[in-house]
């Protein structure tokens, strides 16, 4: 087994003060530097071009190109290399894992992929500028959120599909992170996904205060969308996205749908998801298929609770920490049956 961590960060205040404050406290960690030796193979693989980023970014969500401006002027990078690392725009996706559960009071999330990736960030961060909302949920590739939940109740989490095919457009981890600053409902939220341009294909869970659950299907050749309450690695309505090798996706489906009933609840949907006797719980590191955290969103109470590995989860009170709250607490502590090394804790 191996300790790991997430730190935990906290933010109120502008968009590009934000930036510069992650930029600050990336620049001199172990993340920071395996995120620089992984540039010049990125840039073999994809370009990024600055003017259609900046026209994406004003079209869907300002603020996040001066949360990128603000990152660039702390890291003491062009805007180009700064758009080409952390936009979320014309980047590439490795295939990966994770399982989604969704109830009337809740929307739980499996994050699996290879530990190498992963971040150790959980961040809180409440916008300065009103036309935006407070978001809670961990970050990928800094900007990005892999999971989370806003000030309105909102939730959303994502399951990879395939990478084929790629088009212009934004990866998982920026439509979320837009998806939770700019929607109040599942409705909006579903309407959004729906406009924007996918990069790859994904499936998207939402779910809001209301309890209104939708799967939106996104890829780069269109979007569908279907009530449902739990997701795994396959499309049910783009079929023909879908990848061949598809069995390891449908039995964790399957063993969702067999435990799944319409009342579950929080507690019950964090078991089905984490208890390694439900078979959806994953040590798969080494094959980017293991669960590294998993996620637990209660819309309607703003709280959330977090747990890295198998073991029980901590609660954080977001709804308390918008109301300038603070936390008692700087990082999840947790463990993962693997060897494999873990950049971002300086192995």
């Amino acid at each position: 087994m191996k300790q790991i961590h997430s730190n935990v960060l906290t933010y109120r205040g502008s968009h590009y003060d934000f930036g510069v404050m992650q930029g600050e406290r990336l620049k001199d960690t172990p993340l920071y530097a395996y995120q620089q030796k992984q540039k010049e193979r990125n840039r073999r693989r994809f370009t990024v071009d600055s003017a259609d980023a900046f026209r994406m970014f004003r079209s869907y969500h300002p603020g996040i190109y001066e949360e990128l401006t603000g990152l660039s002027d702390a890291l003491g990078l062009s805007i180009e290399e700064t758009l080409m690392d952390y936009s979320g725009f014309q980047q590439e996706w490795i295939n990966s894992g994770c399982s989604i559960v969704a109830g009337n009071d809740f929307l739980a999330r499996n994050y699996d992929y290879h530990p190498k990736t992963y971040e150790g960030r959980f961040l809180l961060y409440q916008p300065s500028e009103q036309e935006y909302f407070a978001t809670i949920g961990p970050t990928q590739r800094i900007l990005g959120r892999i999971d989370g939940m806003n000030e309105k109740g909102l939730t959303i989490g994502y399951n990879f599909v395939h990478q084929r095919f790629p088009e212009e457009g934004f990866i998982c981890n920026m439509l979320s992170r837009i998806i939770l600053e700019t929607c109040s409902t599942t409705e909006e939220a579903v309407d959004k996904l729906t406009e924007m341009p996918h990069r790859h294909s994904f499936n998207y869970v939402i779910n809001d205060a209301a309890g209104v659950r939708r799967v939106v299907e996104g890829s780069p050749r269109g979007t569908a969308v279907r009530e449902a309450s739990f997701s795994t690695n396959h499309f049910d309505v783009l079929t023909k996205e879908n990848r061949h090798h598809l069995v390891d996706s449908k039995r964790r489906f399957d063993n969702i749908q067999k435990h799944y009933k319409e009342n579950i609840d929080a507690a019950e949907g964090f078991r089905l998801l984490n208890d390694p006797s439900y078979d959806v719980f994953s040590d798969q590191y080494r094959n980017w298929g293991g669960t590294i955290h998993t996620s637990v969103y209660k819309p309607k109470e703003l709280k959330m609770t977090f747990a890295i590995g198998n073991q029980q989860p901590t609660e954080v009170d977001f709804g308390s920490w918008i109301k300038c709250g603070e936390l008692s607490f700087s990082q999840f502590t947790g463990a993962l049956d693997t060897d494999v090394r873990i950049p971002y804790m300086g192995e």
